[in-house]
């Protein structure tokens, strides 16, 4: 059984409530990642802790052990200025820049005017209750 410390080998599909697939590693290489090094979100380390290899489930994490809750706090408007010359912000681009306390971020571009770009720094999946399948192939 999968304990604290251990480093295992995983198959996964995340879906979104609407049945939507964001990620998998069906098709691809397995994920391996060790329980406990904040590798990963903290309700899919909670969904492995207890697996037998070759063990399935099927787990629903809420935001609060997920990507968090949006908030508000990590949208900012900018002026155009403050962007480099050569850019031409558009709605969709992902940035990375720095947050007021000095951490590397990345920002999403939400709405661009003639004179200023909303960035906004929450995870993509905020606020999102995820559904994983989880198939655990080996504890390492």
């Amino acid at each position: 059984m999968v304990q604290e410390s251990d480093t295992v080998t995983v198959n996964y599909t995340g879906k979104l409530d609407d049945s939507t697939v964001f990620d998998s590693s069906i098709g691809k290489e397995p994920l391996q990642f060790t329980i406990g090094a904040d590798q990963m979100i903290p309700g899919f380390e909670k969904a492995v802790i207890g697996m037998k290899v070759g063990e399935s489930k099927t787990v629903t994490i809420p935001p609060e052990e997920a990507y968090g809750s949006y908030r508000e706090d990590l949208v900012q408007e900018v002026n155009r200025e403050e962007l480099p010359l050569d850019m031409e912000p558009e709605v969709g681009m992902v940035l990375q820049g720095s947050m007021m306390n000095g951490q590397v971020a990345m920002f999403a571009v939400t709405d661009v005017s003639e004179t200023t770009v909303t960035l906004d720094a929450n995870h993509p999946l905020a606020d999102q209750k995820l559904t994983f399948e989880i198939e655990l192939l080996e504890i390492v």
